[in-house]
């Protein structure tokens, strides 16, 4: 594990969602952007390989079956252009034969409707480890940081200990930093239930990381009146009015 110091921000990951389902796509979709992931989604060929040309991206679950042809033509078209991509093939044809076509094909997993989400997801970060391997775990707003699998986390050069539910609902955060995150939107994520709409544990939570995370220090978790939470970089004194 690097050092805090040297633990690099990066770029989000760059997602793509092709599947001709609009709810399908838009479900995947918004899930990829929990993770903090740039994700877009397209419903057909030409819109996914337009799509593709301009954002080039990293990860992408792509339909087999789409209406104005198949995703094995986007396939190729995605690895002439970028032979690194990581591609997640979503299909409704589930026999063995067709699973090693896909990745016979060039594609790097396979999953079957019906499907479970977090299985998807589970998959997705599965081939991005694979893929970047020299890439640290780590997520970076400001000075806040977190090694995602070492469950560590740093505020500067000082270390922070955090609960298990700490430790999620700061991730869900960081994963989303200057996004406005409702109490609704945090209970889904971060407890995977809701709590009959009290929202208490939220704020208690919210308290024991402010104490822990902003203490002392410049107040990275706002409050957003009648909205939510929101984490944000510390302001520099050149940031302060």
């Amino acid at each position: 594990m690097p050092s805090p110091a040297t633990l690099p921000a990066g770029p989000p990951v760059r997602a793509l969602v092709v599947d001709d389902e609009p709810d399908l796509a838009d479900v995947l979709t918004r899930l990829l952007r929990l993770e903090g992931w740039d994700a877009h989604s397209a419903g057909d060929v030409r819109t996914a390989l337009e799509t593709a040309a301009t954002l080039n991206p990293d990860i992408v679950v792509l339909d087999v079956m789409l209406p104005d042809g198949s995703g094995l033509d986007v396939l190729r078209d995605l690895r002439r252009r970028n032979p690194d991509v990581c591609v997640l093939f979503l299909s409704a044809r589930d026999s063995v034969d067709d699973r090693i076509a896909g990745i016979t094909a060039g594609g790097d997993d396979y999953v079957t409707k019906p499907f479970s989400l977090e299985e998807v997801l589970a998959r997705l970060r599965g081939l991005l480890r694979r893929t970047r391997v020299d890439d640290p775990s780590g997520l970076r707003v400001g000075d806040l940081l977190m090694d995602e699998d070492a469950r560590e986390v740093w505020r500067g050069e000082d270390a922070v200990e955090l609960t298990t539910t700490e430790f999620e609902l700061l991730r869900f955060l960081m994963r989303n930093p200057r996004t406005v995150l409702s109490k609704a939107q945090i209970l889904d994520r971060v407890w995977n239930y809701d709590f009959g709409g009290d929202a208490h544990v939220v704020e208690l939570y919210i308290s024991y990381l402010r104490r822990k995370i902003d203490k002392g220090r410049e107040p990275m978790i706002h409050t957003v009146r009648g909205a939510g939470y929101v984490l944000k970089p510390p302001r520099t004194r050149r940031d302060a009015p």
